[in-house]
């Protein structure tokens, strides 16, 4: 007998195709969405709303790096498609983020369908709840077409800490774990209801189908599409989690690389003795290769730098926080004085380093400093697996 096969993952906007959800045909639609806001066949979400669904798309909204995610790290993005308004929601304040009324050309629904990695400083569910907040306050219903985290979510993966208060920011606009476990359906509508949001129950998600909370992005049979620039694969989301820690620092997190986030170091480091530093225990999944690379652009560009580059072994067992925490420990000592904490504008802030809104507070960058053992502070709004 031949064992029964499971039935495949649909996301939030391949179920809206199949005539499942809201029913939209001739309704005014405002669509947040990027590259990878895609079908199982990969037709694109502009197309199915104005096609199959029949919305009347009446204007489009771009995350971070913009609706057809051209732009790098922090760059302010315009663009549009076809004959369709386009609005960025990232521009060169903080007040950018946020969308005008304006922007939705009366629409009655906003659509929002972004692909998240799982980790709180990728900032796409920021820019949903943002968005959720200023349709909810114009008296407008709110579509989150949902999608499996691809990092998995469950409870035990969880990792990281609380975000201190004062140290919310586009990073971490509300109080969660590093990797939290969570879709962006279900944590835009816990952020909605913890912080009190009028009209959110006029927030609808749209859940996915068929998505088992073990299931990590490979076994969803989904496509990978990049959803930013630098995540051009899984496995660059696996440790993305730690790695992105080093955007804190004057480390390369390789961008200008082909790997970004997997491979990383700068022109002070040795790759052999960074890798052997690191106690086996503390890269759980990953293995650790020297070597040396030379950037084409963002840091250290056209420079030799040492690193490592982390090799996904096991991807259940991968802890990129624990992993991270641990090379930061190890370059800070290795480094000759060299590294430093990166202390210009990031994220529309300039008055505190970087690292601190990655981390959530200035635990992290004293623990580091003081070659101290390094555990996050608890955070209550860590939730349960579901």
């Amino acid at each position: 007998m031949q064992p029964k096969r499971e039935a495949p993952v649909r996301s939030g906007l391949d179920r809206l195709r199949a005539g499942e959800g809201p029913a939209l045909r001739g309704v005014p639609v405002t669509l947040l969405c990027h590259p990878a806001s895609v079908a199982a066949d990969l037709a694109h979400a502009i197309d199915l709303l104005r096609g199959p669904v029949g919305a009347d798309v009446v204007s489009l909204l771009g995350p971070e790096h913009g609706i057809d995610a051209i732009a790098q790290d922090m760059e302010p993005v315009a663009g549009g498609r076809d004959e369709l308004p386009c609005y960025s929601l990232y521009g060169d304040a903080f007040a950018s983020l946020s969308p005008t009324t304006a922007m939705f050309h009366g629409a009655e629904w906003l659509v929002c369908d972004l692909q998240d990695v799982g980790a709180r400083y990728y900032t796409y569910v920021w820019t949903i709840l943002l968005a959720a907040e200023v349709a909810l306050a114009a008296g407008m219903k709110v579509l989150i077409l949902d999608r499996p985290n691809p990092l998995g979510g469950l409870e035990e993966a969880v990792e990281g800490g609380a975000i201190e208060a004062g140290e919310e920011s586009f990073v971490g606009l509300h109080n969660i774990s590093v990797r939290h476990g969570l879709s962006a359906g279900e944590l835009v509508t816990m952020a909605l209801a913890e912080r009190g949001v009028a009209g959110r129950e006029r927030c609808q998600v749209l859940e996915c189908a068929g998505w088992r909370r073990a299931q990590m992005s490979p076994e969803t049979g989904l496509p990978w599409v990049l959803p930013s620039p630098n995540m051009p694969t899984f496995e660059t989301a696996l440790v993305y989690p730690g790695q992105c820690l080093l955007e804190g620092t004057n480390l390369s997190e390789g961008r200008g690389l082909t790997r970004p986030f997997e491979i990383f170091g700068a022109p002070f480091i040795d790759g052999r003795a960074l890798a052997a530093a690191i106690d086996p225990e503390d890269r759980p999944g990953l293995a650790l290769r020297p070597l040396s690379f030379k950037p084409t652009f963002h840091k250290f560009a056209g420079q030799r730098c040492g690193g490592v580059q982390l090799h996904v072994v096991d991807p259940p067992a991968i802890r990129s926080l624990r992993t991270s925490w641990a090379l930061l420990r190890a370059c800070w000592r290795l480094g000759g004085g060299a590294m430093r904490w990166r202390t210009e504008r990031y994220e529309f802030v300039d008055d505190r380093p970087a690292l601190d809104l990655l981390a959530g507070g200035s635990w992290l960058r004293a623990a580091v400093e003081a070659q101290a053992p390094i555990a996050a502070p608890s955070c209550e709004a860590v939730p349960s697996a579901r």
